[in-house]
């Protein structure tokens, strides 16, 4: 944990930042002198990142499963700051689990809700009397898709969906406190996500049954092909980093905004499209037209 002689600086705690967007968010807030912590998935995450950013982030392994081991980090990190309290929380750890609704088991989906909503609904209590002190800010990284969701990818935006619902109602019972709560919806990235996701897509197709992939397996071809190339070509992961950090930042805060053209373009269209046209328009993203 850094010193106390360092809690005059801002404070900033940021999940899944051993790799990918979350590694980025960090090493950006740290270049930019804030207090960084986050959390990892492993020791070797949090030798990375001392190495990268010269001891500037201190990391800890954590589930974000387990409500108790969310709680430990952030009450120590809540105890290294003290008085000053924790000027920002940046929630950006998340998992995909892609494929048919019918063909992904439930223990799949509630893997992943309960990574991307009952974890982030954990280190959000978890740190609300320190953000409190500080008059903080939350910023839950989202998707666009939790707006437009596609066809085979159902548990991710249904997750991302539930958290900017709950973001929604925090920015209304904490804006009394003075915390604000930002919802940053995030386009296709290149990051550590795609090959993740990649790997995911394949797990799904090469675990169909034979009847399984009679009935998905040309389209969800198609899909992995259309949602891997989107990923490859997204947005670089350290300008993402630093839309989300200008997002972090802004005054007045905004209550949601997207990172990257992309998101841009897909929260108008959620907004203008009828119905029959998103659906038109989500088949066609994924390549099933």
């Amino acid at each position: 944990m850094p010193s106390p002689s360092e809690h005059s600086r801002r404070s900033a705690a940021v999940t899944g930042a051993g790799g990918g967007l979350g590694r980025d968010i960090a090493l950006g807030l740290a270049a930019k002198s804030y207090v960084v912590f986050g959390t990892a998935m492993s020791a070797a995450e949090v030798q990375d990142m001392k190495d990268a950013s010269g001891g500037r982030v201190s990391l800890t392994v954590c589930d974000m499963t387990r409500e108790q081991a969310v709680k430990a980090w952030a009450d120590g990190v809540s105890d290294a700051l003290g008085a000053s309290g924790l000027d920002l929380l940046i929630n950006n750890a998340g998992i995909p689990t892609p494929g048919p609704i019918e063909v992904l088991p439930l223990d799949a989906i509630r893997r992943e809700f309960d990574v991307n909503v009952f974890g982030a609904l954990s280190v959000m209590n978890a740190f609300l009397p320190a953000l409190r002190k500080a008059r903080g800010r939350i910023v839950q990284v989202s998707t666009w898709t939790a707006s437009v969701p596609l066809p085979f990818n159902g548990p991710s935006g249904a997750s991302k969906a539930a958290m900017e619902a709950f973001a929604a109602v925090y920015r209304a019972e904490l804006k009394s406190f003075g915390v604000d709560v930002v919802v940053a919806a995030a386009a296709n990235m290149k990051t550590g996500g795609p090959a993740k996701t990649a790997a995911a897509l394949k797990r799904v197709a090469d675990g169909m049954t034979s009847d399984q992939r009679a009935l998905y397996g040309q389209t969800f071809d198609s899909f992995a092909a259309a949602l891997n190339g989107m990923q490859d070509s997204g947005l670089d992961s350290v300008l993402a980093a630093k839309r989300v950090i200008e997002l972090a930042e802004q005054v007045p805060a905004p209550s949601r905004a997207p990172v990257g053209e992309d998101a841009d373009k897909m929260l108008r269209f959620a907004r203008e499209k009828s119905d029959a046209e998103l659906d038109a328009l989500r088949l066609q993203i994924v390549g099933l037209t």
